[in-house]
């Protein structure tokens, strides 16, 4: 797959804007033009570039500004930022050194250097990036730290599978896990926590814990109740601190094997995808509740759903039904519907293996993950 050169341009100037633009297209680059500090940050509240290449003197906000109101935001801040500018004085120029800039580059410089300057530092990050990962994936194995299992349980009656894909091979926000209490039930869970990468995969572990504990206490007490195992979560999540700002959705199941039931409810998830065999009907499964911490009550429901031989149900999260199109991200859950449609009479493996999922994978705007379920006698 080809590194991503995003690069966005702010310039009060149209006729610099649009040369240096075309300049930078020529050489790869996927450009952004702002020509004001304000346009630029109106674009960034959708799209968030590799690198910014800014000019220091613009009307209303000029580039120290504009710098210090991204260095204010966690979500912009981590952008690598670039001064373009015909300002020659030092003591300017190492104020914008000072602001985490990490270049000063004079509008006469030839766009072949600024485009190899731009091009050594992406370098630069990208191979940081890797050795980071590589890093933290070996202290996360040496922890035994999953948020995603290796394989689903064995259930007898129930095949149960899971596929997953993380963003850009990051650990990321998606995690999934099994609970078996004994032979009969079983609980599953499916989670996205708001977010990307490393600082997702993070929080991860605290929704987790939270969902852990909230069933083993149920379980104790002979609390079965979906509803009210999520209101127990919802709770702690809402009065902690740490996690109360970091949206999350959740799908909790349990599965009955020995009723061929399961039981569900979820927090501000997607439809769960049901396939009836005896009808040939696909039907949507949709929980009421809240997203996890928003609200001290959730308004969480249970729902049941009774299986017989060969019925089928999907849980799934948003990075399987978005995409991004040339008018920006696009949710298409029927997308999955109509994939997802000629494997009904065959096997999950085969799904697995499918053109959709190999598109997903190499074409991805966030984790993808699902869990899947078939009852088989």
């Amino acid at each position: 797959m080809a590194q991503s050169k995003k690069i966005l341009l702010v310039d009060d100037n149209p006729l610099v804007l649009e040369m240096m633009g075309r300049a930078l297209f020529k050489e790869g680059f996927e450009c952004m033009k702002a020509n004001s500090a304000s346009d630029a940050l109106i674009l960034l509240k959708n799209e968030k570039p590799d690198i910014i290449l800014s000019d220091y003197h613009m009307p209303d906000i000029n580039g120290f500004e504009f710098r210090q109101t991204l260095l204010s935001s966690p979500d912009l801040s981590d952008i690598p930022f670039m001064f373009l500018t015909s300002e020659v004085d030092n003591e300017v120029m190492l104020e914008g050194i000072n602001l985490d800039a990490v270049d000063y580059i004079l509008k006469d410089t030839p766009v072949k250097v600024i485009v190899t300057k731009i091009d050594n530092f992406l370098a630069s990050v990208r191979e940081e990036h890797e050795r980071t990962l590589q890093e933290l994936s070996r202290q996360a194995i040496a922890l035994g730290l999953r948020s995603v299992p290796r394989q689903a349980p064995n259930i007898t009656g129930i095949e149960v599978d899971i596929w997953h894909k993380s963003f850009q091979n990051y650990p990321g926000g998606d995690f999934i896990d099994f609970i078996t209490v004994d032979e009969q039930y079983t609980f599953a869970v499916l989670g996205d926590v708001m977010g990307k990468k490393w600082g997702a995969w993070y929080f991860s572990f605290g929704f987790l814990s939270y969902i852990r504990a909230a069933v083993r206490i149920c379980i104790a007490e002979g609390n079965f109740s979906t509803r009210s195992i999520m209101q127990k979560i919802n709770s702690v999540v809402y009065h902690d601190p740490v996690v109360n700002d970091v949206l999350s959705s959740l799908s909790m199941l349990l599965i009955d094997a020995v009723n061929g039931l399961v039981r569900y409810s979820g927090a501000g998830d997607l439809p769960m995808l049901c396939y009836n065999k005896q009808n040939d009907a696909v039907t949507r499964v949709q929980s009421a509740g809240l997203l996890l911490g928003l609200m001290p009550d959730g308004d969480y429901d249970e729902i049941e759903v009774k299986l017989n031989t060969g019925d089928q149900l999907f849980v799934l999260t948003d990075g399987l039904i978005d995409s991004e199109t040339a008018e920006g991200k696009k949710t298409d859950y029927y997308s999955f519907e109509i994939a997802v449609q000629p494997f009904w009479s065959s096997t999950f493996a085969e799904f697995k293996n499918s053109t959709f999922l190999k598109d997903k994978a190499n074409n991805q705007v966030d984790d993808c993950s699902l869990i899947y379920l078939k009852k088989i006698s």
